[in-house]
């Protein structure tokens, strides 16, 4: 299994390279994380340069097979968040880390 960061550490790491405080630090995290639902919610695509482009996708209604017994399953239509990753994350982390 991979190591997890919590919403803790990382407003730790961001208050230290900051030089503010961690209840500083993690207001404004929180604030981040916030609008970037609250753009989602609203419809809107969120691109970060380099980073990536977080938009909502929508997903067709299927019909799917429950493995336990075999029996189908409709799957309705729904929308999903989409990740797409940027050049910066390509480079650093996604061509770096073993699959």
């Amino acid at each position: 299994l991979m190591p997890t960061s919590s919403k803790k550490e990382i407003v730790l790491a961001v208050a230290n390279k900051t030089g503010r405080s961690s209840a500083e630090a993690s207001a404004v995290c929180q604030s981040f994380l916030d609008q970037v639902v609250d753009e989602l919610a609203r419809g809107n695509r969120l691109e970060f340069r380099d980073f990536g482009v977080f938009e909502l996708k929508r997903r067709k209604a299927r019909t799917a097979r429950n493995p336990k017994t075999g029996e189908a399953v409709h799957v309705p239509a729904r929308t999903v968040v989409a990740f797409k990753p940027g050049r910066i994350m390509k480079e650093r982390v996604i061509d770096v880390v073993p699959q």
